[in-house]
């Protein structure tokens, strides 16, 4: 087979997103998998339409959610500006997004409006405080799924993806820990749009960046994490996030999705492994998981993550884009792209993006 372009893995991630998150509207937010099964039958294998008196209530199956919405955003301000400019990505939400919400929960674009989200526009609209004083504790992934357009955008340039997707996070969320995730989120897919693999050896690669500079992270170790030398000073490069344990378990979660002896079947119930709830802890490992399994096959990667529940949006936004971006947008499946609401503008967009990246 032959090697996959810079251009088709960077429209797989984006794309491989946007599907993902299309696909988990219909059954989002089922804790009761019987229920799930119930309403959907034993396989979600397409777009689906929400039930009455569900989370996305009136919206139809192949549209976006809000979290898609949001990443729709982000890219069109890094297209229409050339890169990462955050008064313009903070103008597009000021005047045209918080415009149609009233801080409930089930108001807004999109059919649901996330916690963070909610504080932010309380603290911007309602309270009248600054960008950069919004932000909420929400221990969940909605600012990672935003920033996978940045990670994309700046998939070449490390440094560079660190420094914007930190940005872009701590307008909506603060928690250190969800900061520090969120930027190994990002740092992981720029390595796969930049196509490496998603095998154990890529946080050996992520810590070879940290200790170049170029990932904000702490570490005192040396080599494979041996102990530092006596005497050794700590490197002058140290970042700000208090370790490097962010960008540690996607190997482990690499090796064991391959693993003969450690077999989760069928692969949905990672959800039952990590927990379908919708903190960081939850969601980055499932979808590390599923698309390491998955590497060559977007459609089981972002079906099972559709499949396990709970919060099942973020986990198929978050494998999609990790998936799509080792399968390219050459290997998503053309049903997908064809049931995707406003999928000719949506893959415009990728392909705007795509042409943009540093080389």
């Amino acid at each position: 087979m032959p090697a996959l372009s810079l251009e088709d893995r960077a429209k797989g991630a984006l794309m491989g997103a946007f599907i993902g998150d299309a696909l988990a509207l219909g059954p989002h937010w089922y804790y009761d998998l019987d229920q799930l099964h119930a309403d959907f039958g034993p396989w979600i294998s397409d777009y689906t339409t929400p039930k009455t008196g569900r989370y996305h209530a009136g919206m139809k199956a192949g549209q976006l959610s809000q979290s898609g919405l949001l990443l729709r955003l982000t890219v069109q301000s890094l297209v229409e500006c050339g890169c990462y400019d955050e008064a313009d990505f903070c103008h597009r939400l000021d005047t045209g997004f918080f415009p149609q919400l009233d801080g409930t929960p089930m108001n807004g674009p999109g059919g649901y409006t996330s916690q963070s989200i909610r504080e932010a526009w309380r603290k911007r609209v309602r309270a009248g405080l600054p960008w950069g004083q919004v932000a909420g504790n929400a221990d969940t992934t909605e600012a990672a799924e935003r920033i996978i357009a940045i990670a994309i955008r700046y998939a070449l340039k490390p440094a560079e993806l660190a420094s914007a997707v930190t940005r872009n996070t701590v307008l909506t969320q603060t928690d250190g820990t969800v900061v520090a995730m969120t930027v190994a989120f990002g740092a992981v897919l720029g390595m796969l749009v930049e196509g490496q693999p998603l095998d154990s050896s890529i946080s050996g690669k992520l810590m070879a960046r940290v200790k170049s500079g170029e990932l904000p992270f702490h570490a005192v170790t040396s080599g494979n994490l041996q102990a530092p030398r006596p005497g050794q000073a700590e490197a002058p490069t140290a970042g700000r996030f208090p370790s490097p344990d962010a960008l540690l378990s996607q190997s482990s979660i690499a090796m064991a999705a391959i693993d003969p002896g450690i077999r989760i079947e069928p692969a949905w119930k990672v959800s039952l492994i990590y927990g379908m709830p919708c903190a960081v802890y939850h969601q980055f490992p499932a979808a590390y998981y599923l698309a390491a399994r998955f590497h060559d096959d977007f459609e089981s990667a972002v079906l099972h993550a559709v499949n396990g529940g709970g919060q099942n949006q973020a986990r198929a936004i978050l494998a999609g884009a990790l998936a799509g971006a080792q399968t390219g947008l050459s290997g998503i499946p053309q049903r997908f792209l064809d049931g995707l609401e406003n999928s000719g503008e949506l893959l415009d967009l990728a392909g705007r993006l795509a042409k943009q990246m540093p080389r």
